[in-house]
């Protein structure tokens, strides 16, 4: 659709050889996205490769809630702050990356951890990770472009913040969060884990500061920011109650998908 857009705009500004040059640049910035926007997503968010020594227990649980879920293992990166939170990047099953704070790993216990990541796989799984990867990295970077300094930042906010914003709600709708905790919860036997889990990193949150951009509050299994206007413009998430609820309400089970 975009390169659609970018070509129909260069048709009008220089006919076919405009039209065509913007064609080509999308089409080269799509394919550097694809190729290297997790990489990208992980360094903003001061993500570091994970070392098995830090937490072999750690690695083996990835592997055992990946092989239920029926996906190839993430690589594992470890954000070194006590903000409690997960998330997950990449292209897809064959192709992503599991992110953990130290906060995370001391917050939750074994199994909510479990269950947490489970979450994570989930969207891996459903493939909702490439949309998810490749739309948060473009609304952070129009949402940073505004932050130049001067009187200049202000108009940039205003008009880069809202058309990042729309294309976050456009292509990531609050339905994934809750087909994806279904999806763990079937795959771990029982939702009340991660209900707790889901409970205890939004009241982690309150008590640990957190700084990044707003228009990353899609990769996280619980929304970390307060709710303040540019904030709320990027909410994508269920209410937690209505999750909670509903992890509740499933049937304890055992499966393994």
């Amino acid at each position: 659709m975009l390169t659609v857009a970018l070509g129909g705009l260069g048709w009008l500004i220089g006919r076919e050889t405009t039209a065509l040059l913007f064609v080509f640049c999308v089409l080269l910035a799509a394919t550097g996205v694809y190729r290297y926007g997790d990489r990208a997503l992980l360094g903003m968010l001061g993500a570091r490769p994970f070392a098995l020594a830090e937490d072999p227990k750690l690695k083996s649980a990835v592997d055992s809630v990946a092989a239920r879920l029926g996906v190839r293992p993430p690589q594992l990166y470890l954000i070194d702050d006590g903000f409690p939170r997960l998330f997950v990047v990449g292209r897809g099953p064959r192709s992503s990356t599991l992110a953990l704070s130290k906060g995370c790993l001391s917050a939750l216990r074994p199994e909510e951890l479990e269950a947490s990541i489970a979450h994570e796989l989930a969207h891996v799984r459903r493939r909702d990770v490439l949309v998810q990867t490749f739309v948060v990295l473009f609304a952070v970077t129009l949402v940073e472009t505004s932050r130049v300094g001067g009187w200049l930042s202000r108009v940039l906010l205003y008009v880069l913040a809202p058309i990042a914003a729309a294309f976050v709600n456009l292509l990531l709708s609050p339905g994934r969060e809750l087909d994806a905790d279904a999806l763990a919860s079937s795959a771990i036997g029982s939702g009340h884990d991660l209900a707790d889990a889901l409970t205890r990193l939004e009241a982690g949150a309150r008590l640990v500061d957190f700084a990044a951009s707003p228009a990353t509050e899609p990769l996280y299994p619980v929304d970390p920011f307060e709710d303040d206007g540019l904030a709320r413009m990027f909410k994508t998430h269920p209410a937690l109650a209505t999750r909670v609820s509903r992890l509740r309400a499933m049937p304890t089970n055992g499966r393994v998908l």
